[in-house]
């Protein structure tokens, strides 16, 4: 930890109490399976100022709502709001079929 309450990881760092995630930490731009902590990574990334809310969706071909959706989740729920989200997304594709 450092003099001034920082405390460093290999993959994040901690400032005030919150986790800021590196470009390290995001997932490939070639995601195709999102897993809760790879869309709480990218809401992570925007919230702390690693993307901008439109470098993460041209990224990852998300649309501006798809993310403040995610963004939502995490906000309320926590990473468990994601795991809803997705199963939400699942049922909801399987009766469009």
């Amino acid at each position: 930890m450092g003099r001034d309450g920082t405390i460093r990881d290999r993959n994040f760092t901690v400032v005030g109490g919150r986790a800021r995630i590196s470009a390290a930490d995001l997932p490939p731009a070639d995601t195709k399976r999102w897993v809760a902590r790879r869309k709480a990574a990218v809401v992570d990334a925007v919230r702390f100022g690693v993307l901008t809310l439109d470098d993460a969706c041209a990224r990852y071909a998300l649309t501006v709502e798809e993310f403040l959706s995610w963004q939502a989740a995490v906000d309320q729920y926590g990473l468990a709001g994601l795991r809803i989200t997705h199963a939400q997304e699942h049922r909801h594709h399987q009766h469009a079929h």
